[in-house]
């Protein structure tokens, strides 16, 4: 593609990193230029847009480490016990 333009899988891309402000200026300046033509991509960037906002409002508890470790021994074990009794 040209220097000036982003492909949609350039865009996609640099979409992902906009919203995490991961992108340089040049990458913004490109994907905005890009989503202004392409209907497609924009509504791409407002659904992964609504994602990240329910996901920052959401409030999520993840297990933490020694958790996460007990239930990956617990499931081992019954994961055997099933083994041995087929």
């Amino acid at each position: 593609m040209s220097k000036l333009f982003l492909s949609c899988d350039e865009a996609s891309h640099v979409c992902d990193k906009f919203q995490y402000n991961e992108s340089t200026f040049l990458e913004r300046l490109k994907f905005k230029m890009h989503i202004i033509f392409c209907s497609l991509c924009k509504k791409h960037m407002v659904s992964n847009m609504k994602l990240t906002e329910s996901i920052k409002k959401s409030d999520i508890k993840c297990l933490d480490a020694k958790s996460k470790s007990e239930m990956k021994k617990c499931f081992e074990e019954e994961l055997k016990k099933q083994n041995t009794t087929e």
